[in-house]
Order: C-alpha cells, then structure tokens, then sequence
C-alpha cells in the first residue's frame, strides 16, 4: 500500500465532498452535513489553502484535511490566531489503518513551518489525544461563553504560546452551517439512507459534557 500526501487541487473537489460525505454519514447525526462544510470552506475568509490537503492510497484519493482561522482572547483583549481543523475525513474502508493520523501528522508539521503557534479544534478526546492534544482548560482556554467542554483540545506547536493568561476560544464562523442550505446541497448526491448509529449518543453526550 502505497500512501501519499499533496495539496488538493480544484479537480479533487468533488470527490473529496464524496469522501466526507461517506466518512460521516450517520456518524454523529442522521445523516451528515460535513460535505457541505467542504463545499463552503474553500471560499470563506478563515480558508486556508495552503493547509488543504488530501492523502492517496495506490494513486486513489481516500482522504482529506482542511484548515480555517480560529482565535483565542485573553483576559486583557489581546488576540492570538490559532489553527481549527475539520472536516479531516478519511472513506470508512480505509480507516483504522493509520492514514489519517498520518495527515494529520504532515498537516501539523507544515502548519509549525509556517509559524502557526497552536491548533485548537471541538473532537473526540479517544481521537486526538494520541497527536498531543491535551483538554484546553489545561491552557486556561474556555469556549466563547466561559465555559469548559470536553470536547474542546488544544495542541501547543509552540510551547508556552498560552502562559500566564486566561484565555477564550472563538470558532472561525465557517463552522456555523446553514442547515437548509446543507440539506439543500446533499440532494445534489446519490440518495443514502439516513439511520441510527450508536455513534450518535456517544456524540451527544460528549458535546453535552463539560469540564469543571
């Protein structure tokens, strides 16, 4: 098996689409809305395209990670960009085989030669842990409302980049997705069954959860 990674190009657009859309169908939701998250990010401020990329198996396309602009302010106004990462999808018969943890590895490294200082995201600690992201209240990093949620992590490329400060996380806006719109979007695809997957209350419960 032959794994390669490169920047995605304006022909792999729809196929990537297609990957994320099978990587999270009924994953956390009946259905999914990621797909559309690509579809949207591309165009949007907080883009960057420089950290697009997607991975190869035998010279077929099976994965993909994109980057947007997120910040972190703390307790004097003073702002710092950070890295949000998402959709990062890989197609569910390829998975388990250590090729996303493998793009997500090269998208962190290049994201450090290009002085980015930390990564912050909304995932599966079980996930991410393994890559060195640690809960943000490790940081003093706490969601937009104050508030410390599980699924908030946090990976310092720089160390020591939140010393000495309280902190406040806030989303790039690309996150906040138009739901019509996305149901819109998924009728341009093939018909897939929407359905229940336990997966969906262990998301639930995780986005529910917070940390004292």
């Amino acid at each position: 098996m032959e794994t390669s990674i490169r920047n995605e190009t304006e022909s792999d657009y729809r196929r990537v689409e297609e990957i994320t859309r099978e990587a999270f169908w009924n994953l956390h939701v009946p259905g999914c809305d990621e797909h559309y998250l690509a579809h949207v990010m591309r165009t949007h401020r907080d883009f960057i395209k420089d950290l697009d990329y997607v991975v190869l198996v035998d010279g077929e396309l099976v994965g993909n990670i994109m980057f947007a602009r997120s910040s972190v302010v703390n307790e004097k106004n003073a702002a710092v960009e950070v890295l949000t990462f998402g959709p990062v999808s890989v197609l569910p018969e390829y998975q388990k085989k250590g090729i996303g943890s493998s793009l997500i590895r090269h998208a962190m490294r290049r994201a450090g030669e290009m002085g980015y200082t930390a990564v912050i995201i909304y995932g599966n600690p079980k996930n991410y842990c393994r890559h060195g992201f640690k809960s943000s209240k490790d940081y003093g990093i706490s969601a937009a409302d104050g508030k410390y949620p599980f699924s908030l992590l946090t990976l310092e490329l720089v160390k020591g980049t939140f010393a000495d400060h309280a902190w406040r996380f806030f989303e790039s806006d690309v996150y906040n997705i138009d739901e019509h719109e996305a149901e819109e979007f998924d009728r341009t695809f093939g018909h897939k069954e929407k359905g229940y997957r336990y997966t969906q209350v262990e998301f639930s419960i995780a986005r529910r959860a917070f940390i004292e």
